[in-house]
């Protein structure tokens, strides 16, 4: 057998150089191209999410300078109000308040003038604390309307817990005051 013939037909082949055709060269490119789309989409997807503020730290809620006004004649609902401080990153909503000593429903309300010097009480579901806001309510806008309880008295204190859609509940006491009052109370 004639083993050179063997040689330069087989073994020869196996040895020539690998060179770059243009299909070749398309096919490397569009596999290192997949990731680098991926990654590049996700960036943006990330800094758009981080620019519209939906990043970084959560909402931080303090309440404070709760109030509560002691009705008077013969009525027995009243009005609470707070701050609501925000000092995270992100907005919440105040979307619920309860408390152990009132008696009777308890509704986020909100106040408008009608004319003549009338008002209107409408329940709302919820109200926006901004990021780096305050939300302080009053007797003009919004408060916490609710019934009294029998034997509240000037200076009572009435426990009150405050609910966000994002944050944790947060527990704040209201002072009860006669409503002349209710601008001179401290925060």
């Amino acid at each position: 057998m004639d083993h050179s013939r063997q040689s330069s037909s087989g073994a020869g082949a196996d040895n020539a150089l690998w060179r770059p055709t243009r299909r070749r060269l398309t096919d490397t490119l569009l596999v290192a191209l997949a990731p680098i789309t991926v990654c590049s989409l996700a960036l943006g997807g990330l800094t758009t999410w981080v620019g519209t503020g939906k990043a970084g730290g959560p909402a931080r809620i303090a309440v404070t300078n709760g109030r509560v006004l002691l009705p008077y004649g013969e009525t027995t609902e009243t009005a609470a109000f707070f701050d609501i401080a925000n000092t995270g990153d992100v907005d919440d909503r105040l979307v619920e308040v309860t408390s152990s000593g009132a008696g009777g429903d308890i509704a986020l309300s909100r106040h408008r003038m009608v004319g003549s010097g009338a008002a209107t009480r409408e329940e709302v579901a919820s109200a926006a604390v901004r990021a780096g806001g305050e939300l302080s309510m009053s007797p003009q806008d919004l408060d916490v309307t609710l019934r009294a309880g029998a034997d509240w008295q000037e200076g009572d204190l009435v426990p009150f817990t405050l609910r966000f859609e994002d944050s944790e509940p947060v527990k704040a006491l209201a002072v009860v005051v006669r409503p002349g009052d209710l601008v001179n109370t401290p925060s």
